[in-house]
């Protein structure tokens, strides 16, 4: 029975069976491997999607869905650590009767010894260590770009120098196509 309260003291969360069957999505960029450019199996690779938690909180997957339909985003670009979390939350914009916006899901900044990627959380690096170790603007902008192999390791350039490559990269890729 649909039961939003409590019951015998606890609260239920709330699921979104899904079926077998394929959720897919369109992939703004090929930054992740073609075989897995957005397309999972909603049953057996998914799950169920949990839209409220035990605790009565609404979750990332219901609530990103609805806060990007809201938003009437178009694409969405973000870490390529949140792939597998698209299929949830296109299943739950299905449901809702909406189509999805696209996606670019980018690599992650990772540190260079150990591989793991940087967060806050983890303590890892940031804009005051770049300085620290000598990094202006520019450096930091082509170590970045440099480690999502969008330039060579080395460059210094501002973000518009990045922006008119990164168009000049796409217009060639275009007329390759065409």
């Amino acid at each position: 029975p649909v039961d939003w309260g409590a019951v015998a003291g606890r609260w239920p969360s709330w699921r979104l069976r899904l079926s077998a069957g394929p959720i897919a999505w369109q992939e703004a960029a090929a930054l992740v491997p073609v075989s897995a450019a957005g397309l999972l199996d909603g049953a057996s690779q998914v799950g169920d999607v949990v839209l409220r938690r035990a605790d009565g909180f609404i979750t990332y997957h219901l609530a990103t869905a609805v806060d990007e339909l809201t938003l009437g985003i178009g694409t969405v670009v973000r870490g390529e650590d949140l792939w597998s979390s698209t299929a949830a939350q296109v299943a739950v914009m299905r449901e809702l009767g909406a189509p999805p916006p696209s996606y670019a899901h980018v690599p992650l900044w990772r540190e260079e010894s150990t591989g793991q990627r940087l967060s806050k959380r983890s303590g890892a690096e940031g804009l005051e260590g770049l300085r620290a170790r000598g990094l202006d603007a520019a450096g930091v902008v082509g170590l970045l770009a440099a480690s999502a192999a969008l330039v060579p390791p080395g460059s210094r350039l501002s973000a518009a120098e990045l922006l008119q490559h990164l168009a000049t990269r796409a217009t060639a890729a275009q007329e390759r196509t065409s």
